[in-house]
């Protein structure tokens, strides 16, 4: 027969729990050791009802919890229940199967109840978690719920788990509550599977990101970030400077390089250049002029007992006659030394053939010389002012120069010379005037025309130093340039080729070279011994007196007796002439022939 259980004592007011006072050490030890065995008492199996009343200890009814249970297990105002889920936890190292991990230095207690693992003692600071207890048998006392995540007061022992009744087994673990999570280091003990619980999840294991992590452990705070240095205004400006004077050692390094490798050829410089242009000039260009005229051009280099000089000449034909002036080969004198350049280079002895001093003309000639160049001679008579010329000479000794330049002016009386008191080395010439540039060393060269032909020979220069003549002063060329008219010099280098020496042409009457007035006087003394008019002479015949006054000749007004000459010389002997003559305020025409005096 069944035993009739006995009704359930309403908790007392001393059954409740008494929060312990710091410092009370009795009170706890009596307090914990009550909590022991009542846990004990809680883990032992119930006993069956029909087993013998001998023995047993009378059941203390549950005390009565403060709050009516939540049928959700939700605690009020929001804290945590007795069967919350704790929080989630990473822990920094993984715990080992076989038990819950101990920090190296400190011990693992044994645990109370065989086969039961427990939990290692918390570290410092840290709260200490009991242990879950399983539901106890009607009539047994338990002990008040702790609520997980409280902390004790300071210095409160929590009691500790009641151990086994003597005479029964040890109860299995409960395994614990789904979604609940064990305490921190707290490892569950290994049962038997419950049907009727899914299959735990598989964790992944901790990365190395947390294997220095502990949520418990009290961080320290970050340290201060450190302070940028600040660069003063004065230390930006001197690394400036500092900067801008490297780079420019570097760049002129670099450049100095690259030009001594340019210099040494270590640098291929391909510059674009117009091809070699093979067709020849236009025949009246200067470029076509000098091209034909050069080869017959030479330059003459003279070498006497007291002076030598440079000048210019000209082949005249295949036999080596050259035609220069009488000034450039006077140096000379009877035994100089005359040597010949031409335009190829090749040297040759040159000797006077014949000379005139009242023409300045000379001949010379070069013997065993082949391939001569003679230059056309053109006629001077056809000449026009404003005609283009070109002038080729070694001016200053410069060989094979070429000028430019036109016909400023005809029979430009001029006269060189005169060194001689009796006047017998003065030259009278009747020439051409160009602005093509003549300098000294240009003497006996040609002047051609735009079809190169010789129309004159270049004499004289009226320089800006001293405002001599033919032959004179070393000054620079301005632009006044006379030459002897190539038909003057034809007539004359033939005559003196043929019989080495010139004629002039003469009028028969002596002329008053200091008369002041318009005009060229016939003296009214004759030289020396003589009468001042020939007898039977040109100027006898055409009934010409002393003290006349010669004006015109051929109708061209003269105006010194220097200007009579020149027009005189300018014809051949026996060309008629018509002069205009002034005797006692009357002026009067007459015709004569003009005769022939030898150079002598």
């Amino acid at each position: 027969m069944d035993e009739p259980k006995a009704p359930k004592p309403k908790p007392k007011w001393w059954s409740r729990p008494v929060a312990a006072r710091p410092g009370d050490q009795s009170s706890d030890a009596a307090e914990g050791a009550e909590e022991r065995t009542e846990a004990a008492a809680a883990q032992a199996p119930p006993e069956p009802v029909d087993a013998p009343m001998e023995g047993r200890v009378p059941e203390e009814p549950a005390p009565r919890p403060l709050h009516e249970p939540d049928p959700y297990s939700t605690p009020p105002y929001g804290g945590p229940g007795p069967w919350a889920p704790a929080p989630p936890v990473q822990h920094p190292v993984a715990t080992p199967a076989q038990g819950t991990h101990v920090p190296p230095g400190m011990a693992q207690a044994p645990s109370p109840v065989p086969g039961m693992a427990q939990a290692p003692p918390p570290a410092p600071g840290m709260a200490q978690v009991p242990p879950q207890t399983p539901p106890q048998a009607p009539g047994t006392p338990q002990a008040p719920p702790q609520v997980p995540g409280m902390t004790p007061p300071h210095g409160t022992t929590l009691p500790p788990a009641a151990g086994p009744v003597p005479g029964q087994s040890a109860p299995a673990a409960m395994p614990p509550h789904p979604g609940m999570t064990p305490p921190h280091g707290t490892q569950l003990p290994v049962g038997p599977a419950d049907p009727h619980r899914p299959a735990p999840m598989a964790q992944p294991a901790p990365t190395a990101q947390w294997r220095g992590y502990d949520p418990w452990t009290v961080v320290p705070p970050p340290a201060a970030p450190k302070t940028p240095k600040t660069v003063s205004r004065r230390g930006a400006w001197i690394a400036v400077l500092l900067i801008a004077l490297v780079a420019g050692c570097v760049g002129g390094g670099i450049g100095a390089y690259a030009e001594r490798d340019n210099a040494s050829g270590g640098v291929d410089v391909k510059l674009p250049q117009a091809p070699v242009e093979k067709e020849a000039r236009a025949p009246g260009s200067v470029a076509g002029i000098a091209a034909s005229s050069l080869p017959g051009v030479v330059t003459i280099h003279v070498r006497g007992s007291s002076e030598e000089g440079t000048g210019t000449g000209f082949v005249l034909d295949k036999q080596g006659h050259i035609l220069t002036n009488n000034h450039v080969v006077q140096p000379a004198g009877a035994d100089g030394d005359i040597s010949v350049t031409f335009n190829s280079g090749q040297d040759a002895k040159a000797e006077i053939i014949g000379r005139d001093t009242g023409y300045d003309l000379a001949v010379v000639k070069v013997d065993r010389v082949s391939g001569l160049t003679p230059l056309p001679l053109g006629n001077s008579d056809s000449v026009r002012v404003g005609d283009p010329v070109v002038a080729i000479g070694a001016p200053f000794d410069l060989a094979g120069t070429v000028t430019s330049g036109i016909i400023s002016a005809k029979e430009r009386p001029i006269t060189a010379g005169g060194e001689k008191e009796d006047g017998s080395d003065v030259s009278y010439v009747d020439a051409l005037q160009t602005d093509a540039p003549i300098n000294p060393g240009n003497s006996g060269g040609p002047l051609v025309d735009r079809k190169g032909r010789v129309i004159g020979i270049n004499s004289a220069i009226r320089a800006a130093d001293d405002g001599s003549g033919l032959g004179g002063g070393q000054g620079g060329s301005i632009g006044l340039g006379f030459a002897i008219p190539i038909n003057q010099g034809k007539r004359v280098a033939e005559e003196l080729i043929n019989t080495g020496k010139a004629t002039h042409p003469v009028i028969g009457v002596t002329l008053d070279m200091g008369y002041t007035g318009d005009g060229a006087r016939v003296n009214t003394k004759g030289a020396g011994s003589g009468p001042p008019v020939t007898s039977g002479g040109p100027g006898d015949k055409a009934g010409i007196k002393a003290g006349d006054v010669i004006t015109e000749v051929d109708g061209v007004p003269v105006h010194s007796g220097q200007e009579l000459i020149v027009k005189i010389r300018s014809h051949r002997p026996g060309d008629r002439l018509e002069l205009t003559v002034k005797r006692g305020g009357k002026k009067r025409t007459t015709e004569l022939t003009l005769g022939s005096a030898s150079s002598g």
